[in-house]
């Protein structure tokens, strides 16, 4: 699979927030999910990739050439979905297209009305009046006409039905599958169980894992207990409280050194439990 994207050593200082040392790689026909709290750095890593905040440090690169300079050619074979898109409210549909689709040299049209049609909008629906899940819709209609080959999805099923999400998790698989790369910023993570090939986690302005789903789960396993040996403890990444004791966060090579059962970690119970982490 070629290499679409390559972030390089990111950084972005502000007085109370680093990032630092973000890198990664976006490959075509992937999905990748972008998971950490709220604050963690997705937001400002994704706004330093389309350019909306200036990084301090790094490199990105766009099929192996640096964007720095060219970032208004680096934008045309991006797409960017919000989950606080918003548009001309009162205007319809295809008033708005009219507009968005003079930015881009490479907009084609036959493509749009397909969109529409797969989502069942038609253009003279006010912006206004459509659901959350069909405005959502809408922007990905736009951002994928005009050739996009890069996605850029900024918690996108925030606020929207579980048919809807499921609807949406149908349509970024569809992309991949014609070779479009995904990068899809969530704090639902159980949108990514079944899409996602491979996870990214941000913790405090840095990358925690990099890893394919699959890996990801199974380095860590779940233990429940009362009590515990002090040189257990001290190999717990997080831990929560119970009802009737605790549940805490191992590594699944330490698994053996517990003497009790433990469990494969889903990547939400991970991601929860890492977030506890002891002090």
């Amino acid at each position: 699979m070629s290499v679409i994207l390559e972030v390089e050593n990111l950084c972005k200082f502000y007085p109370s927030f680093r990032l630092e040392g973000v890198s990664f790689t976006l490959r075509a026909g992937t999905i990748t999910g972008f998971v950490g709290r709220n604050g963690a750095g997705k937001s400002t890593t994704l706004y330093a990739l389309l350019s909306l905040v200036q990084p301090d440090a790094g490199n990105i690169l766009y099929r192996g050439e640096n964007i720095r300079g060219r970032e208004a050619v680096f934008k045309q074979r991006v797409g960017f979905v919000s989950a606080g898109v918003s548009f001309y409210a009162k205007q319809k549909l295809h008033r708005i297209t009219d507009v968005v689709k003079t930015f881009y040299g490479e907009w084609n049209d036959t493509l749009y009305r397909r969109y529409m049609q797969a989502f069942a909008l038609d253009g003279n629906q006010v912006f206004e009046k459509l659901s959350n899940g069909m405005k959502i819709k809408f922007a990905l209609a736009l951002a994928l006409s005009h050739n996009a080959e890069l996605l850029i999805l900024d918690e996108p099923t925030g606020g929207l039905d579980p048919v809807s999400r499921e609807e949406l998790a149908e349509i970024l698989l569809d992309l991949a599958g014609q070779g479009k790369a995904v990068l899809f910023s969530t704090h639902i993570i159980s949108d990514l169980d079944r899409i996602a090939d491979r996870i990214l986690y941000i913790k405090n302005g840095r990358i925690l894992a990099d890893d394919t789903l699959q890996g990801f789960t199974d380095a860590y396993r779940l233990v429940q207990y009362q009590t515990l040996t002090e040189p257990q403890r001290k190999k717990i990444i997080g831990e929560l409280r119970l009802k009737d004791g605790y549940s805490a966060l191992i590594k699944a090579a330490d698994a053996a050194d517990f003497g009790m059962p433990s469990v494969c970690a889903g990547a939400e119970d991970i991601m929860v439990h890492i977030e506890k982490e002891r002090a």
